[in-house]
């Protein structure tokens, strides 16, 4: 009998948990819905995601794939232009709309991956150092504030000189200079978190330092580093089409929003084309999912929440 009213009891607690994520599910929907500018990123970000995944059936040429007796063919607007090639070719006579689509992969993998090494360190980091605090947080903080003194473009390109062409190395050098943001963050929040009523009750009932930061601190902490790792995204899309227009992101064999930036520089006044499209891809991945980061800070800070009714 005991056991029936055992199992009873946590299937009413599930039911429970399911409805109420259905329930802020349902409230994220429409406060989206509300939010006309938050619509418009979300379609933007789901376009750029859409056409990275789906590349391969999107396409309509291979983005390597040379013809130099199309090279330079302007849009398909123009009187010279075709449908055949809708964003025209470049001066090796490569689609540009293929390359464009393919980039957005390497775009993409840069922006998630080094947002999530990023994040990940820096929320470890920033969680122990501000729990810990003293001559622990004091060096820590020393050794970050350090780091962020420095010209963070700079100190990219110096780094990226040095390690060579790879995504894998971009990938890396993203995740780790931009971890000290996270860890900053972090901090901050655990240092007014720690103090909180429900981390003082788990110490009280005998939770160790590690429990109390990943069970009761860092839940806590999801929302604002989601915030951040959306705006973080975006400024690393841009960042990696500038190391690529510098020829120190990936190599020329993998199509790139800043590969085709640096190629098409030279042609600027009688083909302009060539950079323009690429270009546009970047301002409009950027600006959507600044807009979404924009809906996602609104719906996570209920203090936003209640300011803008």
């Amino acid at each position: 009998m005991a056991n029936r009213e055992t199992t009873q009891r946590e299937a009413d607690s599930l039911l429970d948990v399911e409805r109420t994520f259905k329930e802020r599910v349902a409230y994220a929907g429409r406060f989206l819905w509300r939010d006309r500018s938050g619509v418009i990123g979300l379609i933007l970000f789901l376009v750029v995601v859409g056409a990275a995944v789906f590349a391969v059936h999107i396409s309509p040429y291979d983005p390597l794939e040379q013809n130099l007796r199309e090279n330079k063919m302007p849009p398909f607007w123009s009187a010279e232009g075709s449908w055949d090639h809708p964003f025209g070719t470049d001066n090796l006579g490569r689609d540009s709309f293929s390359r464009i689509v393919y980039g957005a992969r390497v775009s993409l993998t840069v922006g998630f991956f080094g947002v999530l090494i990023a994040g990940t360190l820096g929320m470890v980091i920033g969680a122990v150092s501000g729990y810990a605090g003293g001559r622990i947080d004091a060096a820590t903080m020393s050794l970050i504030n350090l780091i962020l003194s420095l010209p963070y473009l700079l100190f990219v390109v110096f780094i990226a000189s040095i390690l060579g062409r790879s995504l894998l190395n971009v990938v890396l050098i993203f995740g780790i200079t931009d971890s000290p943001i996270f860890a900053r963050v972090t901090r901050g929040e655990v240092l007014r978190m720690r103090e909180s009523g429900y981390v003082e009750s788990a110490i009280s009932a005998g939770a160790r330092w590690p429990r109390i930061i990943f069970d009761h601190i860092l839940p806590n902490l999801i929302g604002p580093l989601i915030t951040l790792a959306t705006f973080e995204m975006s400024a690393m899309i841009f960042y990696e089409a500038g190391l690529g227009f510098l020829g120190l992101s990936v190599p020329p064999t993998i199509p790139s929003w800043g590969n085709m930036l640096a190629a098409g520089r030279k042609y600027l006044q009688q083909y302009p084309w060539i950079a323009a499209f690429p270009g546009l891809a970047i301002m409009f991945t950027s600006l959507g999912m600044n807009l979404l980061g924009d809906w996602l800070r609104d719906v996570l800070d209920p203090r936003l929440r209640r300011a803008r009714k």
